[in-house]
């Protein structure tokens, strides 16, 4: 996504004019990412006033594109800054550059780790070269455009405030020579660097592709097992993932020597606790130590042994995976590590009948010299699962082991959307995030209006990848367990029957070829990932006039995960129905959480449907009797300001009756000349007025997915420069809008361009697209003769309130 882009003329005048900080802020509130902090305000302003000069004072062309705080599809990263153009041959690049403020940084014997005084105190991060290498291999590695398109990606870091030596000391010369770093004198060698590679405009809308490519389906840890214990290098591992990484191979050097060590290490689903435990299992065996994978969970031990089958013997991928359970009669110090991934599963004893040994956790931590436990407490499903921060520590003092922490925060599962999961979080009522809506972000979400309908999508979905399944709730008895031809979950309304997961398959059912055609529940699925899930919600969970209710005693027989609840409702009503609660709410949030690229949901319960679907934005039909919706109110959320008060596009902004569907926009041209024909209002705090700018009301649902129906927004004049991605208010004489029936519109531009002899190049058609969650709304399409009489009014900037 494009947060800030322009040509390399605009960018200079943006930064020249103290306007850099004002606009990449309106783009970020423009594509829903939230308010940043002052601070990450003030590094904008800071750092490209340094870009600003170092583009100035080379010879990179007017026309060379910029883009500022691009974020990487599929992740949560973002890139600093790129420059794009073609090189000297006419090939199209791009340069990534990494932006850094530090002043002083220390080297140290991790790989491509260095330490620095960042977030208020000296910190151990990943190398800057490093950095800017990795975002460029995932941009290479997600982005089949890039690819395809043949466009050469350079990577480079500035640490435009440091004259520190330590970063290219020579232990990280690997990382240097893939992406150099300059320092503060090196102002002019990294304006070399830019010109090296950007010789020529970028007159091939790089950004404009690179944003609009195809994003390759993102990578199965499964699936490249074998490759990842081969030694190659399968998965980019990232910042903190990096960080990770390197400082647990540190502490198996460190244990050999002195005394026990344990690092718990806490995640969220999607950060890649699983990746690097099993990064970290390949590095540990390849430096001869005794390593294993430990789990409880027998569904991906199960997928990984099978996918290792072929490549090495049994009795070795037996060594290497492991559940929880087989520790309890284990020596002190066998192992050297032991990885533990999904360590909130850990229980207090082991066995089938819960007889064997004192405690996982203790056990664990006896058998090895170093310990890592992988930690998601909000991923504890089971009444028996005891894994937590402060069980770990306790066995770690009591073992006399040193306990580090590190935290895994970047995010690749859910589209590398933090906010659904902070979504998933407000909507199940787990706890309070900012993310109440959907809106703008890039992950597929959708109530689906009965389970046939579900099915069939997923069916759909499955073909190309085999990455599609349903789970559900478990509320439905197994009753094909022995009686292959009964169906578990029936919804004889919808003509809709379905069985749990084979029992043949066992844990292996995820990536079987025909299981898409059962129903999976949290224990085949918990620790894998999918490429899209379909979630059916039981009666387990259920919306009463907006409060998410558990019931417990909703939950199937067959269900293992809340047996002890009625002993404990007994002893303490209070504490059990917390417990059973948080279990039930930690289930769906596990199961929801289970798609990379997107989630369908269901609920047979009415309520609970409607719940789901207010909170995505779908609108449930109403009766063909039912009164028109009200349009939105076109009450001003800002107070008029008095006449002797407004100092144009000093202290206020014009309001543009745009919603009227009539008119021209030849006003706009007279508003300076003509100001007591507008009402001006004073904007939001963090909008600084420039001449040219308006606030409007944008009428309408082709938008939906950016621009709410009935939103105030504020727009700028049209400056020099590609529109090419942006979001315009246009008008002209062959488009009717099916909102407003107007002939101005607010869409996505993107226009396609021929050579011409005359002007180099002239419009050979724009295409005016819609970004709306309803069926319906489709591209306005203008040919050649017509595309020259658009006329662009204003460019979105953001929206203000609705």
């Amino acid at each position: 996504m494009l947060i800030y882009t322009a040509d390399k003329r605009r960018f200079v005048e943006h930064v020249q004019h103290n306007q850099i900080e004002d606009r990449i802020l309106a783009g970020m509130l423009g594509a829903g990412k939230g308010k940043p902090s002052p601070n990450e305000i003030t590094s904008w302003r800071n750092s490209m006033q340094y870009m600003e000069n170092v583009l100035s004072a080379s010879g990179i062309p007017d026309d060379a594109g910029v883009a500022i705080e691009y974020m990487i599809p599929q992740t949560s990263k973002r890139v600093d800054f790129i420059l794009t153009g073609r090189n000297d041959d006419g090939r199209d690049t791009a340069v990534i550059v990494e932006l850094k403020q530090w002043e002083q940084v220390e080297a140290t014997e991790k790989d491509a780790i260095v330490r620095t005084f960042v977030g208020g105190k000296e910190r151990e991060v990943t190398h800057p070269s490093y950095q800017a290498w990795s975002y460029a291999a995932l941009l290479e590695d997600y982005n089949e455009t890039v690819q395809t398109d043949g466009i050469g990606l350079h990577p480079c870091a500035y640490l435009h405030n440091s004259v520190s030596g330590a970063i290219s000391d020579a232990r990280y010369h690997e990382h240097l020579e893939r992406a150099p770093a300059f320092l503060k004198a090196d102002a002019e060698k990294l304006a070399r660097f830019l010109g090296q590679h950007v010789r020529k405009g970028d007159t091939n809308d790089i950004l404009y592709r690179v944003e609009h490519g195809r994003i390759r389906p993102s990578k199965s840890l499964a699936d490249h097992l074998a490759s990842l214990l081969q030694g190659n290098a399968e998965f980019v591992m990232v910042d903190d993932q990096k960080l990770v990484f390197e400082s647990a191979l540190e502490l198996s050097d460190i244990a050999e020597g002195h005394s026990k060590q344990v690092l718990i290490v806490e995640g969220g689903p999607g950060t890649g606790k699983s990746v690097v435990a099993v990064n970290l299992l390949g590095e540990l065996t390849r430096r001869e130590k005794v390593a294993q994978y430990v789990t409880r969970n027998a569904a991906p031990r199960a997928v990984y042994e099978a996918r290792l089958t072929g490549t090495m013997k049994k009795s070795r991928i037996s060594n290497l995976f492991r559940s929880s359970g087989a520790f309890h009669q284990t020596d002190a110090d066998t192992f050297d590590t032991l990885l533990v991934d999904e360590a909130h599963r850990l229980n207090e004893k082991s066995g089938i009948f819960q007889n064997l040994g004192e405690n996982q956790t203790k056990e664990i931590i006896n058998a090895a010299r170093t310990a890592v436990f992988f930690l998601d407490e909000d991923q504890r499903i089971h009444w028996k699962d005891t894994g937590s921060r402060e069980e770990i520590e306790r066995w770690a003092q009591a073992a006399g082991a040193t306990v580090h922490y590190a935290e895994l925060r970047s995010q690749f599962r859910c589209a590398g959307s933090d906010g659904y999961l902070a979504w998933l979080d407000q909507a199940l009522q787990i706890r309070e995030t900012a993310n109440e809506d959907l809106d703008e972000l890039d992950y597929s979400v959708e109530v689906v209006d009965s389970p046939t309908a579900m099915r069939d999508r997923i069916f759909a979905l499955n073909v190309h990848a085999n990455r599609a399944r349903m789970l559900a709730g478990y509320c439905w008895d197994w009753e094909s367990k022995k009686d292959g031809q009964a169906m578990d979950i029936r919804f004889p309304e919808h003509d809709f029957a379905m069985q749990w997961n084979l029992d043949k398959d066992g844990s292996t059912w995820m990536i079987q070829p025909d299981s898409v055609h059962q129903i999976g529940c949290i224990h085949t699925s918990q620790g894998l990932e999918l490429d899209y899930v379909g979630v059916i919600i039981g009666p387990d969970l259920i919306v009463r006039d907006g409060k998410v209710i558990t019931v417990p005693e909703a939950r199937s027989k067959n269900d293992a995960s809340i047996k002890g609840y009625k002993k404990a409702l007994k002893e303490d009503p209070d504490a059990a129905r917390a417990k059973a609660d948080r279990i039930i709410k930690n289930t769906y949030r596990t199961l929801m959480s289970r798609g990379m690229k997107g989630c369908l949901i269901w609920s047979a319960d009415a309520e609970t449907h409607a719940y789901f679907r207010a909170l995505i934005g779908q609108h449930t039909p109403e009766p063909q009797s039912a009164p028109a919706e009200a349009a939105p109110a076109d009450v001003l959320p800002f107070e008029k300001m008095a006449p002797e008060e407004v100092e144009p596009f000093v202290n206020a902004l014009p309001v543009v009756p745009i919603k009227a569907a009539a008119g021209s926009f030849s006003d706009l041209q007279t508003v300076d000349q003509n100001p007591d024909a507008f009402d001006w209002v004073m904007p939001p705090d963090f909008i600084t007025p420039q001449p040219g700018m308006f606030i409007a009301q944008v009428v309408g649902e082709s938008m939906n997915r950016r621009i709410a129906n009935g939103a105030w927004c504020l727009f700028r004049a049209p400056g020099g420069g590609t529109r090419e991605g942006k979001i315009v208010l246009v008008q002209h004489r062959d488009i009717n809008d099916p909102d407003t029936g107007a002939s101005f519109t607010i869409k996505r531009y993107h226009s396609e361009k021929t050579a011409d002899p005359d002007t180099e190049w002239r419009h050979q058609r724009i295409i005016l697209k819609p970004e709306s969650s309803l069926p319906g709304y489709e591209s306005i399409i203008l040919e050649e003769d017509s595309a020259s009489e658009l006329v662009v009014v204003g460019e979105y900037v953001a929206q203000l309130e609705h």
